[in-house]
């Protein structure tokens, strides 16, 4: 694999600016403080990339999220099936269900965080030599 490609997995995992690569986008960095789940610097902090692009942006992370929902429990589904079985006679679909649910439920914050990064590197394109903004008066003036 290339290192490209590997720079961007790795800043995407680690949900960081997809222009820079280096700058995290969200205001904590535990998505579990879930007061605190989505809220996201107005620029990044490295490149000064700004992260709401448009009013009402972040309406399409609702399908990426969904997409990231739905490939998890695809991925419970294949290691249930194997380690365990399924079969509607024992009812082992409702314990994988049960089990799915919770696992969906804990990674929640992470995916939605995610979500929001794989939607804006759809827009926003790798840049290596992106360089910080001198003020803030010059991100003003920039957007």
């Amino acid at each position: 694999m290339p290192d490209n490609a590997i720079s961007y997995i790795r800043a995407v995992l680690q949900l960081k600016c997809p222009h820079c690569r280096k700058g995290f986008l969200f205001r904590t960095r535990n998505p579990y403080q879930l007061n605190h789940t989505l809220d996201m610097h107005a620029h990044c902090p490295v490149c000064g990339q700004k992260t709401e692009l448009e009013t009402g942006f972040w309406y399409g992370t609702g399908y990426v999220s969904y997409g990231l929902s739905v490939a998890l429990s695809g991925f419970n589904l294949a290691w249930y099936w194997i380690l365990f079985g399924i079969s509607w006679k024992d009812n082992s679909i409702l314990y994988w269900l049960l089990i799915n649910a919770a696992i969906v439920l804990i990674a929640m914050p992470y995916l939605m965080r995610l979500s929001r990064v794989l939607y804006l590197s759809l827009f926003v394109h790798f840049d290596p030599h992106a360089t910080q903004c001198t003020s803030i008066a010059d991100r003003a003036t920039s957007n």
